[in-house]
């Protein structure tokens, strides 16, 4: 793995090669924590669990010109965890279909779709 630093922002749409152990693997590199993957780029995502995602945490998706998510996949960590009502209510005000699931189902899900060329995010949680 690439061992530079970087400013938690990779540019543009990569594949996920791994997870687990706290961290994810992508495009040659490793971060250790959670991450935001958009049609933008990938970056490192200050969510550690479910009960702190919240709207603010999702700006970067709002952010994204429209059109280009379809369809936001949820990492909520090891496993399947619910969304609060207002996070729910903030990604239908904008347009946003999601799915929360367990981390590492949300990750095999956005590889296959990103292969489909979908227009796919992901909001993936680490698992420990």
């Amino acid at each position: 793995m690439n061992a530079q630093r970087h400013d938690g922002f990779f540019p543009g749409e990569a594949n996920i090669d791994g997870y687990g152990a706290g961290g994810f693997q992508f495009a040659g590199m490793s971060h250790r924590g959670s991450i935001l993957v958009t049609p933008s780029g990938v970056r490192a995502w200050p969510v550690n669990d479910v009960s702190a995602l919240d709207v603010a945490s999702l700006q970067p998706i709002f952010d994204e010109p429209a059109g280009t998510i379809e369809l936001l996949l949820i990492g909520t960590g090891r496993t399947l965890a619910p969304l609060s009502p207002s996070v729910r209510q903030a990604l239908r005000a904008h347009g946003l279909r999601f799915d929360p699931m367990a981390t590492g189902h949300a990750v095999s899900t956005y590889n296959i779709l990103l292969g489909e060329r979908r227009k796919v995010a992901a909001a993936l949680i680490a698992a420990p």
